[in-house]
């Protein structure tokens, strides 16, 4: 994150004001402007959507694989521009912010959502910035609360550097994929790590362990 707004404001104001170039979030009311990404975070990212890309088209479900959608949870005025969005096309029709916002609140939707984890900087306007400030906390907290509430049945998160706290990647700080997925309304979690192989309920044909999601961002010999 490179900017934080520190004036309250709502979704619908946020919608309006959004200008099309820039990636923004709204936390609680808040404008976040995310900074840009790594080089490995976007090659893990590049990597995976044409993996789920290419699954979805294998399995001939009707998903697609959007750049821009914001992901609105019901209850606050927030918006989340998610790494990898899932959408089920045949929803969308039922979408309110759809049309004229690109926005998806229900969870019919979003079958599967990525965050991958990187290292970001922050300041707000009037403010020096903050080095080194890391958005872990926001995917393994704030995120993993809302996707939750909206219902989203499976979330992955990619910690592949890794920034988490020790309780989700091990007191070496192993790089970790931490798969969340609903079970009676409430998210359970498997982790995966080196050679194991990604287990995952919306695809659960998907042949691919955590080394190679890793391995995806480092650039070819």
């Amino acid at each position: 994150m490179t900017q934080t707004l520190t004036k309250l404001i709502t979704f619908a104001e946020f919608i309006e004001w959004k200008p099309e170039r820039g990636n923004y979030e709204l936390y609680d009311g808040v404008i976040v402007e995310m900074s840009q990404p790594l080089g490995q975070h976007e090659a893990i990212k590049g990597f995976l959507a044409t993996e789920l890309a290419f699954e979805s088209r294998r399995l001939n479900l009707p998903y697609l694989i959007p750049n821009q959608v914001l992901v609105k949870p019901p209850e606050s005025e927030s918006g989340y521009l998610p790494d990898i969005l899932l959408i089920n096309r045949t929803t969308l029709a039922n979408e309110p912010l759809w049309e004229k916002s690109s926005t998806i609140s229900q969870a019919s939707s979003v079958p599967l959502v990525v965050e991958v984890v990187s290292t970001a900087v922050a300041s707000s306007r009037g403010t020096r910035p903050t080095p080194c400030l890391t958005n872990w906390r926001d995917d393994y907290y704030r995120k993993l609360g809302e996707y939750e509430e909206i219902g989203i049945p499976e979330y992955w998160i990619v910690d592949y550097l890794p920034n988490g706290a020790k309780k989700f990647v091990t007191d070496y700080k192993q790089p970790t994929i931490s798969i969340y997925y609903l079970v009676d309304d409430e998210y359970e979690i498997s982790q995966f790590r080196g050679n194991d192989q990604i287990v995952s309920p919306t695809f659960p044909e998907l042949t691919l362990t955590a080394n190679q999601i890793f391995q995806a961002s480092h650039a070819p010999s």
